[in-house]
């Protein structure tokens, strides 16, 4: 008995996706719900599994083939003589066909981690990991293939000199032309309808955090028996940003044409790099949320968006973006919109510096904040005031509680 492997039903506004890598191939024995393959579509991957469990006897849509919803991939034989052949071969048949047998594949590993490990040869067993349960991560392999030995080169015998030749380029010089993905071209896109449909405009001002730092230390520890779940910079920026919105609802808003849309719900995009690109999952309500509930929420949204797992519905509709360029030690930068969203916050990389506070010059830990925003519908005065209410806010946390 034969059953076909069909293309899962895309999410709403996506019309096809690419096929990116098969796990399997004709003759390899499948387990039921098993990853076959994996689709990328503009904004996440995903993964089909297998319906049933059986032997795959034929693969009809190869990588890089366009798919629609409902399309057959693949055809599994799942009859009895399926199943018997799934069961463990003889020792020596299985000691003969171990080096193909055995790749060193986890089913755990996210599909760019698995992607990167078989375009560079290497045995997943080795990689150490460093993830949940010892799970290996883009990171791990990264790490594994710099730390991996170079071999050295042969010495050649001694020869007798030879005449001078034209001085050569030093090193291998190679190019190497690939196609941007799916999400990398939605990625571009994107970016480009931001320069080209709004009138970006970039305003900055400095944060003192030591009020912040202050609190995270005193009360980490309590805050991690508690909820289980670290106290970290961006659930404040996330309470500060929503309490400063309602104040100025126009910089949560958004432009549909000549109309401006004002929300009154606050669903708070965050930046996450994905080794895929930049995605930003959604915290919906996030003003309703407490400092544990956004970090929680955030936590599992941003390890399931490396992961590639992060639904479509999770990554759009959100009515203001925050970016932490900090975390790789940008000091400064102007971040560029996420239409049709009319603003974004920008945080960056926390220094020591010299600042006067009541006429004495002390060190404290500063950081600048940007804010770009859509000059067509929000004037200077809103973003400054966003700024300002922003820096009020953390650096008086209290104000977070008290809701002035």
């Amino acid at each position: 008995m034969s059953t076909e492997v069909k293309v899962p039903q895309l999410p709403e506004s996506v019309a096809d996706a690419t096929l990116v890598t098969w796990h399997k191939k004709p003759g390899d024995t499948v387990a039921r719900d098993e990853n076959l393959v994996d689709l990328e579509t503009d904004k996440v991957v995903l993964e089909v599994p297998a319906p049933a469990a059986g032997v795959l006897l034929e693969i009809r849509a190869q990588d890089g083939a366009t798919v629609v919803s409902g399309d057959v991939i693949a055809v599994l034989d799942t009859s009895a003589g399926a199943a018997a052949s799934a069961a463990p071969v003889a020792p020596a048949a299985a000691a003969a066909d171990d080096s193909d047998a055995d790749d060193g594949s986890d089913p755990k590993t996210s599909p760019a981690v698995r992607r990167l490990v078989e375009e560079h040869g290497l045995d997943l067993a080795k990689i150490p990991g460093s993830g949940k349960d010892g799970r290996v991560t883009k990171a791990d392999v990264t790490t594994y293939m710099e730390s991996a030995p170079k071999a050295a080169p042969a010495t050649a015998a001694p020869s007798a000199p030879a005449a001078p030749k034209p001085a050569a380029p030093s090193g291998t010089r190679r190019e190497e032309r690939v196609p941007m993905t799916r999400l990398r071209a939605r990625i571009a896109e994107r970016m480009v309808e931001a320069q080209s449909n709004a009138a970006m405009l970039t305003s900055f001002n400095e944060v003192d955090l030591s009020a912040v730092i202050d609190m995270r230390k005193r009360y980490q520890d309590a805050f991690v028996k508690e909820h289980g779940v670290k106290l970290g910079f961006m659930s404040f920026f996330v309470k500060a940003a929503c309490e400063t919105l309602k104040k100025y609802p126009v910089v949560n808003a958004s432009v549909e044409g000549n109309d401006i849309v004002y929300h009154d719900y606050f669903d708070v995009s965050v930046a996450v790099s994905t080794p895929k690109g930049l995605l930003t999952p959604v915290l919906r309500d996030a003003d309703q949320m407490s400092l544990a509930e956004i970090e929680r929420t955030l936590g599992d949204l941003a390890a399931r968006a490396r992961d590639g797992k992060v639904g479509m519905d999770e990554l759009t509709g959100g009515t203001f973006t925050i970016t932490n360029g900090g975390v790789f030690g940008s000091l400064v930068s102007t971040p560029i919109l996420n239409p049709p969203q009319s603003a974004i916050l920008g945080m960056h990389a926390i220094k020591e510096r010299a600042v006067v506070v009541d006429g004495q010059v002390v060190a404290r830990p500063m950081m600048y904040i940007a804010l770009t925003y859509d000059h067509r519908i929000v004037d200077g005065r809103e973003a400054v005031l966003t700024l300002v209410g922003l820096k009020e806010a953390l650096e008086d946390p209290a104000r977070l509680l008290l809701g002035v």
